[in-house]
């Protein structure tokens, strides 16, 4: 009978699993998405989720409470000042898991894993980015028209004074 036995073992030993589970995810903190087999993502999962909920509570207990189980202050840092705030009005499910298919050398099935609030397309990022330029040269202030001309007079001096050279 296997009742209330919950832990998926990946065949490890009960050291060897949590110190995986804790690399695991100072990688997803660090990189916000990461490619593994689909059993470690599926073990990874609460284990992210618990930690975000430590990351919302913000206290200092709870920062005190992640480092102890991650081991990594600077991860522990990130995960409380940028995801945990991301993550803010979400009440669960921080975490999404992607099946990628088989892995070539054993066939073992592979996923990213990825926090939902963190992850952002590259079409989407560059999009941003272009109406984030737009916005800020429409905010900047026109100068008057002698202001703007006089730097234009220079530059046409600089480059008379160069073509005569």
């Amino acid at each position: 009978m296997n009742h209330g036995r919950k832990v998926p073992k990946l065949q490890r030993d009960a050291s060897h699993r949590k110190a995986l589970l804790a690399n695991l995810v100072c990688s997803l903190i660090e990189h916000t998405r990461i490619r593994t087999t689909l059993a470690k993502a599926k073990a990874l999962r609460p284990v992210a989720e618990k930690l975000v909920t430590l990351g919302k509570r913000g206290d200092l207990h709870a920062r005190r409470l992640a480092i102890g189980s991650i081991h990594s202050k600077t991860a522990v840092k990130k995960l409380f000042e940028e995801i945990a705030v991301a993550s803010k009005e979400r009440k669960g499910g921080y975490t999404r898991i992607t099946k990628l298919g088989q892995r070539r050398s054993d066939s073992a099935p592979m996923a990213f894993i990825e926090w939902v609030d963190a992850y952002v397309p590259k079409k989407k990022a560059a999009k941003a980015a272009e109406e984030a330029e737009v916005e800020v040269a429409t905010a900047e202030p026109e100068a008057p028209a002698a202001e703007a001309a006089a730097p234009k007079k220079r530059a046409t001096k600089k480059a008379k004074a160069k073509t005569e050279e």
